[in-house]
């Protein structure tokens, strides 16, 4: 084998080996489950890459990570001066990685526990075949454990109101496990995103998928609710899920008028 050939082929196994998906995982005092979901990812993804998201939280969140990342060296810390949203965490630590071309895929993930380590080796794996792969409780082999009737009807209901609005055929459109390949985050006007809470989920999925037209598959997840610290959810979050559905299909509307 000549000398470029060689090069050749050990520059297209370098290229191979630091292709990275990562993780983001915005936190707010989320010192109880990092300890505990950080270790279990990198047990069982021990080549991912993980990127804690912390909104200056007062129990030590941030601390508590400093100390996992002098075990493990794909661990990373992004720290916020101040709480200002789900929302605004993710966007904010996209654009920390959306520029490098060794990323090949970004992942939205709780930080509490409610979603299991055990999906990221099939979200992972699907990835190659479309631009956007979501862990969904409504299809077959989904669900959600430890939630009593009401807040289980909340969901549900909440989730059918969003696909009435939506239409893109999306059976979770609230799910905050996603795997998403960085090309289409790149191309994509993520300033059309304008939610701050949990509905930024909703919001990101219709522009991925309405707007830009990316492929997208679902896979089955049991969603488990947190076993420590408190539920993040609140009347707030309810009434921005309420709203977000019918602003986004205006903002969708007056931006394809203006561009006509």
């Amino acid at each position: 084998m000549s000398t470029h050939k060689k090069r050749s082929f050990s520059l297209l196994c370098y290229n191979l080996q630091v292709m990275r998906d990562v993780i983001f995982m915005p936190t707010y005092n989320e010192r109880e489950n990092v300890g505990v979901i950080i270790p279990e990812i990198f047990r069982l993804e021990p080549d991912i890459y993980v990127v804690i998201v912390d909104d200056n939280s007062p129990d030590g969140t941030a601390d508590v990570v400093r100390e996992l990342m002098k075990q493990y060296q794909n661990l990373s810390l992004h720290q916020r001066k101040q709480k200002e949203g789900l929302g605004a965490a993710y966007i904010d630590g996209f654009k920390t990685v959306l520029g490098d071309s060794s990323v090949r895929s970004i992942i939205t993930m709780d930080a509490d526990g409610s979603h299991d380590p055990g999906k990221l080796s099939q979200m992972r794996q699907k990835i190659h075949n479309y631009d956007v792969v979501i862990g969904s409780r409504y299809i077959r082999g989904g669900g959600i454990s430890n939630w009593n009737v009401i807040r289980r009807l909340v969901s549900f209901c909440g989730n059918l109101y969003t696909r009435l609005f939506a239409r893109i055929g999306v059976h979770d459109m609230t799910s905050g496990f996603m795997c998403i390949r960085r090309e289409l985050l790149v191309a994509a006007d993520l300033s059309f995103v304008g939610a701050s809470g949990f509905s930024f989920l909703i919001e990101l999925k219709y522009l991925l998928i309405k707007r830009h037209r990316a492929s997208f598959l679902e896979i089955p997840i049991i969603f488990k609710e947190r076993e420590r610290g408190q539920p993040k959810f609140s009347s707030k979050i309810f009434l921005e899920g309420a709203l977000v559905p019918p602003k986004m299909l205006l903002k969708n509307k007056l931006q394809k008028i203006q561009h006509a």
